[in-house]
């Protein structure tokens, strides 16, 4: 067994091409899973798809031949050439998936280093692929120590501390070009999380806010959420507005400000709804897909994910030294976790070998008794020397067996020795693995 990740992140490909890659929704990530683990090389899946990644954690036999099937069908999906998407894909297999997995869990891969809502959507994509049964015990293990890695980073760095976030990049870059908020109401379309989020640091920075979403009840949940939980601040009902998606036209034609986050699979916003205007517009997309076709209209600045860039690099300077330290925790857990994983194969394996050879000189020695080949009085000193001869015997494969388990072909020769004494890695030790996101039943 390995370990493969197929990664497409902010760092590699463009907003254009995590646009055909993204996945909008529960229904096309099943249909895509069942694809991917119906291949003979992979055994388990989690797929997660943000703004800024589309990637793929993986429990396979063969890592080359189970990257290729991901991409193969990832460009058949998203009409991409094969060999351009190859191209665009970070691959890391083994030890090199691990430390990516743990350093995306902790935030150090993210476009904003620090942002805290990755582990949520890392445990998200958990939870989904657990409940559909496309990972089980060989990922469950890896996210428990990925959700471990995470904390610890979280309390030894202070990483997670403060407004970090994609949405909190682009508020503050709203305040940068409106340095005086009060006479600007910002629109902010949709009633997601980041939508959420955007509100949040919106009124945080003095802006009031039009909320619409499609959605209209949802909407109206989520402004009466912020005014009655403040996050320690306290608002009202006019600095928060709810507008139904029948007046999104007239909105876009008349607020200097507008925020969008929605989980549209197309944009919602396209340039023969756009009037001119005297006044100058600063759209902030940062959905993925867009929300905003492009287009060229004077005195209408959009930004896109990607160009929230420089807000970014800021933000790297600031956080660099913390995010040493955070790799530094990173790589110790790396290793940590490979080590606690010879703990849960290798010594339930050779116990079970023993057991084995026990039972059967119980059974060799009563059936000798029965017919007669032996006495019973000598029962327990002939076990004692079956028992002697079978512990010198198994003593040296043993030893090897705990040598070869630090090796990176140690789940290899493991699972070979397990089908050869016929000893199944039970799927029902997940519990061991205190992993709670794994035991939910649930999908929140």
């Amino acid at each position: 067994m390995e370990y493969l990740i197929v990664s497409f992140t902010h760092k590699n490909t463009d907003i254009q091409t995590r646009e055909k890659l993204a996945f909008s929704n529960d229904l096309e990530k099943e249909i895509f899973l069942k694809q991917v683990i119906e291949h003979i090389n992979i055994n388990e899946a989690i797929l997660i798809s943000t703004c800024n990644r589309v990637e793929f954690i993986l429990s396979v036999n063969n890592c080359h031949n189970a990257g290729k099937h991901i991409i193969k069908i990832l460009s058949q999906r998203a009409n991409i050439d094969f060999e351009e998407l190859y191209d665009y894909a970070d691959i890391y297999d083994n030890k090199g998936a691990i430390h990516h997995l743990f350093t995306v869990a902790s935030s150090l891969d993210s476009l904003v280093v620090g942002e805290t809502q990755i582990a949520g959507q890392l445990k998200d994509a958990f939870k989904f692929a657990m409940a559909k049964g496309f990972a089980q015990q060989k990922l469950a293990r890896v996210m428990h120590y990925a959700f471990k890695c995470a904390a610890r980073v979280r309390t030894a760095t202070s990483l997670g501390t403060g407004s970090v976030s994609v949405a909190s990049t682009a508020v503050a870059k709203a305040k940068e070009i409106y340095k005086d908020s009060s006479d600007v109401k910002a629109l902010v379309i949709g009633a997601g999380e980041m939508s959420e989020l955007a509100c949040r640091h919106l009124l945080k920075s003095g802006f009031d806010i039009i909320i619409c979403s499609r959605n209209l009840q949802k909407a109206k949940v989520l402004a009466k959420s912020i005014i009655d939980d403040g996050n320690g601040a306290e608002y009202s009902e006019d600095q928060i507005e709810v507008k139904s998606y029948d007046n999104l036209i007239e909105l876009l034609n008349s607020k200097r400000l507008l925020v969008t986050a929605t989980s549209a699979p197309y944009p919602i916003i396209k340039q023969d709804m756009i009037k001119e205007c005297d006044f100058e517009r600063n759209w902030f997309d940062i959905a993925v897909p867009r929300d905003i076709e492009p287009m060229d209209i004077e005195n209408v600045n959009i930004f896109s994910v990607d160009d929230l860039q420089c807000i970014v690099n800021e933000n790297i300077i600031v956080r660099e030294d913390k995010a040493k330290e955070a790799y530094s925790i990173v790589g110790r857990i790396t290793i940590e976790f490979f080590e606690w994983i010879k703990t849960l194969t290798v010594e339930p394996t050779i116990k079970e070998i023993y057991l084995q050879a026990n039972a059967a000189i119980d059974k060799k020695v009563a059936n000798a008794i029965k017919k007669g080949f032996i006495s019973g009085e000598n029962e327990e000193n002939i076990k004692k020397l079956c028992h002697s001869v079978i512990n010198e015997f198994l003593y040296k494969p043993s030893k090897q067996l705990r040598e070869v388990s630090k090796t990176m072909e140690g789940d290899v020769i493991l699972g070979t020795t397990q089908n050869l004494f016929g000893i199944k890695d039970d799927t029902l030790m997940l519990n061991k693995y205190k992993c709670e996101h794994a035991l939910e039943n649930s999908i929140n």
